[in-house]
């Protein structure tokens, strides 16, 4: 559905793109939420075990601005991540304020295990795009996030 705020014509195409970008983004969300290779994890939890696979142990805050989440939202996050053995936290030794968090035994052995399954789910996402199209959209967007 289009906007139907009526401003100028810049304004109105502005706004339409926004929205259809935002409803495209929530309903891959939504459909990768219910993918299988999810194990029951929110999208944030995912990211957190994907970012601490790929990148180490890291400071909560740093976690936080990986996946764009605020400070309050990574405690609960990383609260719910611990609850169920995925990830552990630790005071950084040079900093007693810095939390550092760890992926568990259990936490490795999850994320390798469903990674793979869950870009082969982002890969049949955006199927519906030929390659070019995926590098342009890449383009457009790597020039929007930019600005």
């Amino acid at each position: 559905m289009p906007t139907h705020y009526q401003g100028t014509p810049e304004e109105e195409l502005a706004l339409d793109t926004y929205i259809k970008l935002t409803r495209a983004t929530d309903t891959i969300n939504a459909r990768l939420s219910m993918a299988s290779s999810m194990q029951e994890l929110t999208i944030s939890q995912f990211g957190v075990l994907e970012a601490l696979y790929h990148l180490g142990p890291q400071a909560q805050n740093i976690l936080g601005e990986k996946i764009l989440k605020s400070n309050s939202n990574m405690t609960t996050v990383i609260d719910n991540l611990e609850k169920r053995q995925l990830v552990h936290r630790e005071r950084a030794k040079d900093d007693r304020r810095k939390i550092i968090v760890h992926l568990t035994d259990v936490g490795m052995n999850l994320i390798k295990e469903i990674f793979p399954k869950h870009v082969r789910a982002i890969e049949h996402q955006f199927s519906v795009l030929s390659s070019e199209e995926k590098q342009v959209l890449c383009n457009l967007l790597r020039k929007l996030g930019k600005q």
